[in-house]
């Protein structure tokens, strides 16, 4: 993702690159044009975290360039503002349940829990269709004979940043990671509490929202 300048913007960076630190007006006259015109630009470059001001001093540049200002917003995300709804089912629901649960909540993954929603495993929709291709009864078949058991199930929690979830979901090549906080009084790597979901469509719905500059 790429953070897009116009021209004007582009000069009023490159003069206070050089110049700074320059005021609102000194820039105006370099560019023969009124502070009131300049006014929204540097409203976006200062936001926009390219350039800083300080008063009684002017502009400055900040030394950061368009891509790292973007890198700096993913890693200030956190999961706990994007995160889902978990979808969740019980180690004993049979396979046919948890295929029927999959497409009626229309999610790829489905979050496997004991009692208090501490997190046993997870089940993906690959697992669910290798199993219901094998031959077996998948009415008697229980969930927990095929998710992947913890403590192999990748997990973020959060305070994570969303650029750390995403780095798992590739790495991992999963379409969604439980998130997870410790249970208190517990073993903190095997009670975990599942309070939510961090997917792909989180993360695309995210980009959606910045490129639309929510």
């Amino acid at each position: 993702m790429k953070l897009e300048l116009s021209k004007r913007q582009e000069a009023i960076l490159e003069i206070v690159k050089k110049e700074g630190p320059i005021t609102g007006e000194q820039i105006a006259e370099r560019l023969s044009l009124t502070r009131a015109t300049l006014r929204p630009d540097m409203a976006i470059l200062t936001m926009a975290g390219l350039l800083e001001a300080r008063p009684r001093v002017g502009y400055y540049y900040s030394g950061k360039t368009p891509n790292k200002v973007i890198a700096e917003k993913l890693h200030r995300i956190k999961v706990g503002e994007v995160k889902s709804v978990p979808v969740v089912v019980s180690e004993h629901c049979s396979v046919y349940d948890a295929v029927v649960t999959m497409f009626i909540e229309d999610v790829g993954t489905l979050i496997v829990v004991r009692e208090g929603g501490i997190l046993e495993g997870v089940i993906s929709r690959k697992d669910l269709l290798k199993i219901t291709l094998g031959g077996q009864d998948i009415h008697k078949l229980p969930v927990g004979v095929v998710m992947t058991r913890m403590p192999n199930v990748i997990t973020v929690g959060p305070d994570d940043s969303v650029w750390l979830a995403a780095k798992k979901l590739i790495t991992h090549e999963v379409d969604a990671l439980p998130v997870v906080r410790p249970v208190e009084g517990g073993d903190k790597n095997k009670d975990l509490e599942v309070i939510g979901r961090l997917s792909k469509t989180n993360i695309t719905r995210l980009f959606v929202e910045l490129g639309e500059g929510n």
